[in-house]
Protein backbone atom coordinates (compact mmCIF):
# COMPACT_ATOMS: atom_id res chain seq x y z
CA UNK A 1 0.00 0.00 0.00
CA UNK A 2 1.04 3.82 -0.04
CA UNK A 3 3.00 5.99 1.66
CA UNK A 4 1.54 10.16 2.03
CA UNK A 5 3.07 12.05 0.00
CA UNK A 6 5.00 15.10 2.12
CA UNK A 7 3.24 18.20 0.94
CA UNK A 8 3.08 21.37 2.68
CA UNK A 9 -0.44 21.25 3.97
CA UNK A 10 -2.24 18.42 6.10
CA UNK A 11 -4.46 16.21 3.62
CA UNK A 12 -7.95 17.27 4.15
CA UNK A 13 -10.81 16.35 2.69
CA UNK A 14 -11.80 20.50 3.78
CA UNK A 15 -11.71 22.98 0.85
CA UNK A 16 -8.28 25.24 1.70
CA UNK A 17 -7.50 28.39 0.67
CA UNK A 18 -4.92 28.18 -2.16
CA UNK A 19 -3.36 30.87 -4.30
CA UNK A 20 -4.94 29.36 -7.84
CA UNK A 21 -8.46 30.90 -6.49
CA UNK A 22 -9.47 29.98 -9.88
CA UNK A 23 -8.41 26.45 -9.95
CA UNK A 24 -7.49 26.24 -13.51
CA UNK A 25 -3.81 25.42 -12.29
CA UNK A 26 -2.79 21.87 -11.91
CA UNK A 27 -0.10 22.33 -8.82
CA UNK A 28 1.87 19.76 -7.47
CA UNK A 29 0.60 20.87 -3.81
CA UNK A 30 -2.69 19.57 -5.30
CA UNK A 31 -1.74 16.44 -6.33
CA UNK A 32 -0.43 15.50 -3.44
CA UNK A 33 -3.37 16.34 -1.55
CA UNK A 34 -5.47 13.98 -3.50
CA UNK A 35 -2.61 11.34 -3.41
CA UNK A 36 -2.90 11.86 0.46
CA UNK A 37 -6.53 11.61 0.37
CA UNK A 38 -6.68 8.63 -1.87
CA UNK A 39 -3.79 6.75 0.84
CA UNK A 40 -6.17 7.36 3.55
CA UNK A 41 -9.28 6.30 1.86
CA UNK A 42 -7.59 3.07 0.93
CA UNK A 43 -6.23 2.45 4.57
CA UNK A 44 -9.78 3.23 6.22
CA UNK A 45 -12.00 0.95 3.77
CA UNK A 46 -12.37 -2.50 4.95
CA UNK A 47 -13.47 -5.54 2.73
CA UNK A 48 -16.94 -7.08 3.01
CA UNK A 49 -16.68 -10.31 1.70
CA UNK A 50 -13.89 -13.15 2.59
CA UNK A 51 -10.78 -12.95 0.10
CA UNK A 52 -11.45 -16.57 -0.93
CA UNK A 53 -15.05 -15.46 -2.47
CA UNK A 54 -16.23 -14.49 -6.19
CA UNK A 55 -16.47 -11.03 -4.26
CA UNK A 56 -13.34 -10.81 -3.37
CA UNK A 57 -11.63 -11.77 -6.30
CA UNK A 58 -13.42 -8.92 -7.63
CA UNK A 59 -12.41 -6.51 -5.44
CA UNK A 60 -8.54 -8.02 -5.32
CA UNK A 61 -8.73 -6.97 -9.14
CA UNK A 62 -10.21 -3.17 -8.48
CA UNK A 63 -7.92 -2.25 -5.16
CA UNK A 64 -5.41 -3.72 -8.12
CA UNK A 65 -6.34 -0.76 -10.28
CA UNK A 66 -6.26 1.71 -7.65
CA UNK A 67 -2.92 1.05 -6.33
CA UNK A 68 -2.04 1.02 -10.29
CA UNK A 69 -3.34 4.42 -11.05
CA UNK A 70 -1.76 5.85 -7.75
CA UNK A 71 1.81 4.77 -8.43
CA UNK A 72 0.87 5.89 -12.21
CA UNK A 73 0.31 9.48 -10.32
CA UNK A 74 3.05 9.54 -8.34
CA UNK A 75 5.19 8.98 -11.51
CA UNK A 76 3.62 11.27 -13.46
CA UNK A 77 3.68 13.63 -10.82
CA UNK A 78 7.71 13.10 -10.46
CA UNK A 79 8.08 13.25 -14.01
CA UNK A 80 6.55 16.83 -13.88
CA UNK A 81 3.20 15.72 -15.79
CA UNK A 82 1.27 17.09 -13.08
CA UNK A 83 -2.06 17.05 -15.12
CA UNK A 84 -1.47 13.06 -16.07
CA UNK A 85 -0.44 13.11 -12.32
CA UNK A 86 -3.83 14.22 -11.39
CA UNK A 87 -6.25 12.62 -13.78
CA UNK A 88 -4.27 9.27 -12.79
CA UNK A 89 -4.54 9.97 -8.71
CA UNK A 90 -8.67 10.89 -9.56
CA UNK A 91 -9.18 7.69 -11.13
CA UNK A 92 -7.19 5.76 -8.75
CA UNK A 93 -9.83 7.16 -5.76
CA UNK A 94 -12.80 6.50 -7.96
CA UNK A 95 -11.81 2.73 -8.02
CA UNK A 96 -12.54 2.94 -4.06
CA UNK A 97 -15.90 5.13 -4.73
CA UNK A 98 -16.97 2.29 -6.84
CA UNK A 99 -16.24 -0.58 -4.84
CA UNK A 100 -17.89 1.46 -1.53
CA UNK A 101 -20.62 2.09 -3.61
CA UNK A 102 -21.29 -1.51 -5.04
CA UNK A 103 -20.96 -2.82 -1.65
CA UNK A 104 -17.21 -4.72 -1.70
CA UNK A 105 -15.81 -2.09 0.83
CA UNK A 106 -17.19 -0.31 3.89
CA UNK A 107 -16.26 2.91 4.17
CA UNK A 108 -17.57 3.25 7.35
CA UNK A 109 -19.82 6.13 6.66
CA UNK A 110 -17.33 8.96 5.94
CA UNK A 111 -18.78 10.74 2.85
CA UNK A 112 -16.22 12.74 3.03
CA UNK A 113 -13.71 10.13 1.50
CA UNK A 114 -16.33 8.33 -0.09
CA UNK A 115 -19.43 8.25 -2.32
CA UNK A 116 -21.56 5.85 0.35
CA UNK A 117 -24.19 3.68 -0.97
CA UNK A 118 -27.24 5.14 -1.01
Amino acid sequence: MAELVDSSDEASTKPESTPNPEGREVTQELVKKYLNLTTLARAKATPLNAAESDEGAILADMMRMCDDYAADARHFMESGDLVRAFGAINYAHAWLDAAVRIGLLDGHGDDQLFTLPP
